[in-house]
């Protein structure tokens, strides 16, 4: 994995968590739902750059 994917993968689950704080501080469920999705999403890239890695490595 690039090293731009990992701080991309890590900056969108940055920002997934200040929206999901935001969405709780506010009690804006659609935003802090939005937050989590976000985050999934990010784990859900980062799991993916990690299968192709461990391809690489064989």
């Amino acid at each position: 994995m690039g090293l731009d994917d990992k701080i991309g993968n890590a900056a969108e689950k940055l920002g997934g968590k200040g929206k999901e704080a935001a969405g709780e501080a506010s009690g804006d469920e659609s935003l802090k739902a939005e937050g989590q999705g976000d985050q999934a999403k990010s784990d859900l890239k980062q799991a993916g750059e990690n299968v192709k890695d461990a391809f690489k490595k064989d």
